[in-house]
């Protein structure tokens, strides 16, 4: 799903916001843009400016700093652990929660007492996102919290932290957009529009991240962004960050002589990133304590972790750093008699992320599923394969035709326009054993890829597979602050939604179906065949609904049932109404089941009532079926109607 509404000319109507702001709400850090709508609307300014806020933030005990990122961890302390006077902010004296980089700190010491990953377990379907399980697996005396909750905290702090800047005009009374990963389903959509309606925001918009780097992108070049790309051009969106890889392409068009931009094709969720290089670093100093008969155990990996994150930003980002001392924490001088302490190197740092993380691969080689044991640990579902160049390959195999219908054009116009097939852009892809979209430029975003040895790396991946299809090379955009990108994008952003600047055309980047159960006689041991019903069909825009169908089904009321929903980022062609008999297993994902029970309006319990369907897709991209009674109104003379979210609250 993308950030466009239906109908851009009507986002001109008069702003009452001052800022446009935009929150990056990583699995990471938190960032906070904003943007002077006032001033960028003065036409003797130069440029639109964005600033970043400062975020006051605890540090250590009783030291609080300003910071461009809020590390997104909580820590639950003790209750005898800090003082009072310990956790004192600026805008309160006794908060009850501890967010920020003292948390983070806090928690590489104590680990069973540091949530993280919130955003991660936000868009994690098999648990109960309500509910009170964080930090995941620490002892019964540890306090818990929501990934809801969570959420809801690290957005307050940027909130107070924004209000105590600007008295005058509340967070809660400007136009903000929060980024969410491309890949997030309508549940997680829905529950982080929710954290952000408990903090109070009226004006909210969910904006892709991969969508807000580019924004960034046009911000940052501004009218020159046309002078790097062409029409036919297929940019590729790497976004690796904390918790997530990101994959995204946006196609450049034409429109009546003016260069846009549309969204073609987001990937799949993968939990792979930034953390998994930090553990993979910890493991690697295991096993170098290990060769010197020295084992540690699975609470100090835990703990030198935060550790391996500094020491890899400090030889992959300093020239002058040969090797970092990394010390490992003791719970006395019983376990090993001292305190351990060893380090890492430029070399073993460059080695395990390089080689482990962004091997050289074929177009043709994709992730690698690993044998699973029969029961496991509650935990995130986390990418199999840590190779971020495979499931690349797999991203660009699976939307071989992503842009092919950008190729469909009326007869009398001159395609010429178009890019030849063998030099990338929007040309079908030719027929071989390894067919895949070809992008001809990249855009790189998320902290992991600041690091010139990895984007170097993976640009040459890229490269090396256009080079093998006889393509022309992929070319690097750049004018880009990996940290910040994202942020800036999002507040730029709210100044491109009052018709100024360029915007990205999308729509749902997904095809979304109902399951319907065919009607048959009842065969022992068999469950009815399961079709497919089209509700909302790819690039529906945010904001419109779909006209109820002709069909007619049977929707039980007035008793418990369930609803089996499905989405698909290939099915690019199927209309609303459609129904599949049949699919392949990678055509179709199921998404989270949905159980309800319908109310029944002065009808029986379990009563079947006919009804036509149609869908609605919310301005901030939820995803809401609507049946209407076909034979029957309400009080008001108004067809009956049922409406099912795709929000899995309990």
């Amino acid at each position: 799903m993308s950030d466009t509404e239906t109908n851009p000319v009507e986002d001109t109507n008069e702003m009452t916001a001052r800022y446009s702001v935009g929150i990056d709400l990583g699995t990471t850090h938190c960032v906070l843009s904003y943007l002077d709508l006032e001033a960028a609307s003065d036409e003797t300014a130069d440029a639109v400016e964005l600033a970043v806020l400062p975020i006051p933030q605890l540090t250590q005990p009783g030291v609080i700093e300003e910071k461009d990122q809020l590390p997104s961890f909580m820590y639950m302390a003790h209750d005898s652990e800090l003082n009072e006077g310990d956790v004192t902010l600026p805008w309160n004296e006794k908060p009850e929660d501890i967010v920020g980089s003292m948390a983070r700190n806090l928690g590489s010491k104590t680990p069973i007492r540091l949530v993280s990953s919130a955003k991660s377990w936000l868009c994690h379907s098999g648990v109960d996102r309500h509910s009170d399980f964080l930090p995941a697996g620490s002892p019964e005396e540890v306090s818990k919290v929501s990934p809801l909750d969570a959420t809801f905290e690290y957005l307050d702090h940027l909130t107070c932290a924004w209000d105590n800047k600007f008295p005058d005009h509340p967070l809660v009374d400007q136009e903000v957009t929060i980024t969410i990963p491309a890949s997030f389903d309508p549940a997680a959509r829905e529950l982080t529009a929710e954290a952000a309606s408990f903090v109070g925001y009226e004006n909210l918009t969910l904006l892709e991240e991969p969508q807000a780097a580019v924004y960034n992108w046009l911000h940052a070049c501004g009218d020159e962004w046309r002078n790097q790309v062409n029409v036919g051009d297929i940019i590729l969106v790497v976004d690796v960050g904390g918790g997530t890889t990101d994959l995204s392409l946006v196609a450049v068009t034409e429109d009546e002589g003016n260069l846009t931009l549309n969204r073609v094709a987001v990937g799949d969720h993968i939990l792979l990133g930034g953390d998994n290089m930090d553990l993979a670093l910890a493991y690697r100093v295991k096993a170098k304590l290990a060769q010197e008969g020295k084992e540690l155990q699975t609470w100090q990996i835990q703990a030198i972790t935060h550790a391996c994150r500094d020491a890899k930003e400090q030889l992959l980002l300093d020239n002058d750093v040969t090797e970092v001392p990394i010390v490992v924490p003791s719970r006395g001088s019983k376990l090993f008699g001292n305190t351990l302490r060893t380090e890492l190197t430029r070399e073993e740092v460059r080695e395990t992320l390089v080689e482990g993380f962004f091997p050289n691969v074929s177009i043709s080689d994709h992730p690698r599923a690993a044998r699973r044991g029969a029961l496991t640990q509650k935990g995130l579902p986390y990418a199999q394969d840590p190779a971020v160049s495979r499931h690349l390959a797999a991203f660009l195999s699976k939307q071989a035709d992503a842009a092919e219908d950008l190729n469909e054009s009326p007869a009398e116009e001159d395609n010429s326009m178009f890019a030849d097939p063998l030099s990338g852009g929007f040309g079908a892809p030719e027929a071989d054993s390894a067919q895949f979209i070809k992008p001809t430029a990249v855009l790189l975003n998320g902290g992991v890829l600041k690091a010139p040895v990895l984007a170097d790396r993976i640009l040459s991946i890229i490269n090396q597979w256009l080079t093998d299809a006889n393509a022309e090379e992929a070319r690097l955009l750049t004018e880009s602050n990996l940290d910040l990108a994202v942020a800036n994008g999002a507040s730029y952003y709210g100044y491109v939604k009052q018709g100024q600047g360029v915007r990205i055309r999308g729509g749902l980047a997904n095809a979304y179906y109902v399951g319907i159960e065919s009607a048959m006689p009842a065969i022992p041991g068999m469950e009815p065949p399961l079709e497919a019903l089209c509700i909302a069909p790819f690039g529906m825009e945010e904001g419109t609904e779909t006209e109820a169908s002709s069909a007619e089904f049977g929707l039980v009321v007035g008793e418990p049932v369930h609803f089996r929903f499905f989405g698909s980022n290939t099915r690019r062609h199927d209309e609303t109404g459609l129904q599949l008999e049949q699919w392949q297993d990678d055509e179709l994902e199921e998404l989270p089941e949905l159980q309800a029970t319908l109310s029944t309006e002065g009808r029986r319990a379990g009563e079947v009532v006919p009804v036509n369907l149609s869908a609605k897709v919310t301005e901030v991209g939820t995803l809401k079926l609507e049946a209407i009674a076909v034979d029957s109104n309400d009080e008001n003379g108004e067809p009956e109607r049922w409406q099912i979210e795709l929000d899995v609250r309990d």
